[in-house]
């Protein structure tokens, strides 16, 4: 029986061995992906979109991301749980985000918080780690920004962006925190911003020298079928086999077949 995976598991991991993050929301999954020996599961907001159908994650609230995390957490997996603070839970002020993280290890019982943004939040970030929360950071595309950088664009690109991005990596982890994620930024710059911190990175389109990858669950098993972002590489076709499972029941129902004799209860 494995160990349960702790922040200075993560930390070990840089320069050792490659960190595997995936989503997941509910008990179901969790149970599944924990079996998997998975380093961590990360409840990201993007459960709005795949859990709620919202068209972003700016519609997310706290209420909602404690609730998921509770889900995964019941469960008692052994990989690191982090959770995802939702747009305008940290940004309005720093009592707010000290007070959202709390909930999350309080009520929700999280290991750890993720949240978006460099200079902009780092007294943030700064506050939620003297409350003994440890933080993972965001940089590159922060879907939170979508309306800011028009749209869900490839960041670092061009030599301001990209030293910007470093140097707003290097201000996280001066702020304390234990690994930062790296999403959709060339692969040369996020091979140069993974090489200059002491903490890993985690990359999601972001390319191999990162180091870790994170994937949304339902995006690597397949399940929306016509979301087929380039950075994904899709592991089943879930999408396919249960519609095609649904269908057979459907099939069954309307034509008599289920419940057959074994379906039913005797006197």
């Amino acid at each position: 029986m494995r160990k349960p995976v702790s922040v200075q598991d993560i930390l070990g991991k840089k320069g050792n061995q490659p960190i595997v993050m995936i989503t997941s929301y509910d008990a179901t999954m969790a149970r599944i992906v924990d079996e998997s020996d998975v380093d961590i599961i990360l409840v990201g907001d993007s459960a709005g979109m795949v859990m709620a159908g919202l068209d972003n994650t700016l519609g997310v609230t706290m209420d909602m991301m404690v609730y998921h995390v509770q889900c995964v957490t019941r469960t008692k997996p052994k990989s690191l749980v982090i959770a995802d603070l939702p747009f305008l839970s940290y940004q309005t002020s720093v009592p707010d985000a000290v007070r959202n993280a709390g909930r999350f290890l309080q009520e929700a019982g999280a290991q750890a918080v993720k949240l978006e943004g460099g200079q902009r939040v780092i007294e943030q970030v700064r506050a939620i780690i003297r409350a003994d929360i440890p933080v993972m950071g965001h940089l590159g595309l922060t879907p939170q920004s979508v309306h800011a950088f028009g749209g869900y664009k490839v960041q670092g690109r061009g030599e301001e962006a990209a030293r910007l991005l470093k140097e707003n990596a290097l201000m996280l982890q001066e702020a304390g925190v234990f690994s930062i994620v790296l999403e959709c930024v060339p692969t040369p710059v996020a091979k140069e911003v993974s090489e200059a911190l002491a903490i890993p990175t985690i990359g999601i389109g972001a390319g191999p020298h990162c180091d870790g990858q994170v994937l949304v669950i339902q995006d690597l098993l397949g399940m929306n079928r016509e979301f087929r972002p380039k950075f994904v590489k899709r592991y089943a076709s879930l999408h396919e086999t249960i519609k095609a499972a649904v269908d057979a029941y459907a099939k069954e129902v309307r034509g008599g077949a289920f419940p057959a004799d074994e379906h039913c209860f005797k006197n």
